[in-house]
């Protein structure tokens, strides 16, 4: 099946991409992905070219893969600088390659877009030979669903990868003292210490929505969500544009947090939400407060989810000091398919060594959780 590729979201209507993607994914709609070609934050001189694959029956779009060719392996949170590595010194070209992930987040969900699980597969079992035609080293698709790894379990030639991430579950707690209840009393005590701390402070959270911010508190939030990666010496991968876009496509998913002292705020929180989760992305503060980072990123966040009935609140990757607040060990999943057979052979064995470890961390990582004992 030959496949069509699109260089840009804009040569496809929202309409005709949304219809794959699924309620509770904000991250894949064409408003997301369209905000960060149209911004400069994806592009040829960001290292990553949109390259997403269609399958078109007649003129009817029928199953994509968000893509990207990459010459980098940076803002992907799957790490395989060592693989890159290993190929400079054997003389093998490792880029480009291509990814199939959200690009600067590393948020599970779908990957594979079909309208049926036939079409899905038709469009997979085509990639090894685009592989070639386009002379790319490899396709990985980061973070999947359970529809799409069992699509790419069924195809020869896949490495599947794990990796642990923390995320917090709403098990229909009325409130955030009904979650308290439910954790051992040294751990409830910490919270609680932890939370009067910053109240001690004179902090106040006021919650806003896309359509309910201006400019002049878009520019507070990107100068945030900047200084995160200027205090690392480092660019951020978002221009200040895309805030902006994607305020104006898609706000009713859009949730941000301001922390303020009277009237001036000094820190943020930036989220997207679906049917049933809540995703925090992005914070970032123009000064340190003791303890500030807990309450905005964790603790507003989980009240959010509280009082508007949502399941499952994903803060990010990493973090260990999630477990300790309740956040528990979830395993992901990534994928790659590496055309040199020396490569692929060396790569499977390291995952497999790997994937024992990680099962094992997360394992452990489940003693550290604060919940009382049954």
């Amino acid at each position: 099946m030959p496949l069509q590729r699109l260089e840009s979201l804009s040569e496809i209507s929202a309409l005709t991409w949304d219809a794959l993607v699924p309620a509770d994914q904000p991250f894949l709609r064409h408003a997301f992905l369209s905000a960060l070609e149209d911004s400069g934050s994806l592009g040829p001189r960001s290292g990553w070219q949109p390259e997403h694959l269609l399958h078109i029956q007649g003129d009817r779009l029928i199953a994509a893969l968000p893509s990207y060719r990459k010459w980098h392996s940076y803002g992907e949170y799957v790490f395989d600088h060592a693989w890159a590595d290993a190929c400079d010194r054997a003389g093998i070209d490792y880029y480009p390659k291509l990814l199939s992930a959200v690009p600067f987040s590393p948020v599970s969900g779908p990957r594979l877009l079909a309208a049926t699980p036939e079409d899905g597969f038709d469009l997979l079992a085509s990639l090894p030979g685009y592989l070639e035609i386009e002379e790319l080293s490899s396709a990985h698709i980061n973070f999947t669903d359970p529809f799409t790894d069992a699509a790419l379990a069924a195809h020869p030639g896949w490495l599947q990868r794990i990796g642990c991430q923390y995320h917090w579950q709403n098990r229909g707690y009325r409130d955030f003292q009904d979650f308290l209840d439910v954790l051992s009393s040294r751990k409830r005590k910490q919270m609680r210490k932890e939370r009067e701390q910053v109240a001690g402070q004179g902090f106040e959270f006021e919650w806003l929505e896309g359509r309910q911010l201006d400019e002049a508190q878009w520019d507070f939030v990107y100068a945030c969500y900047a200084n995160t990666y200027a205090v690392r010496r480092q660019a951020p991968y978002l221009k200040r544009a895309f805030f902006s876009l994607l305020a104006e496509r898609m706000p009713e998913a859009i949730r941000v947090v301001l922390a303020k002292q009277g009237s001036r705020p000094v820190a943020m929180a930036f989220s997207l939400v679906g049917n049933q989760s809540f995703y925090g992305r992005y914070w970032g503060c123009l000064a340190e407060f003791d303890r500030l980072h807990f309450e905005t990123c964790f603790y507003q966040g989980m009240e959010y989810a509280i009082a508007n009935g949502v399941q499952r609140f994903d803060a990010g990757a990493q973090g260990e000091h999630k477990l300790i607040r309740g956040f528990e060990p979830v395993i992901t999943h990534s994928w790659h398919y590496l055309r040199h057979p020396g490569l692929r052979e060396a790569v499977k064995g390291f995952l497999e060594e790997e994937r024992a470890g990680v099962l094992a961390y997360a394992e452990e990582a489940r003693t550290a959780l604060p919940y009382r004992q049954v």
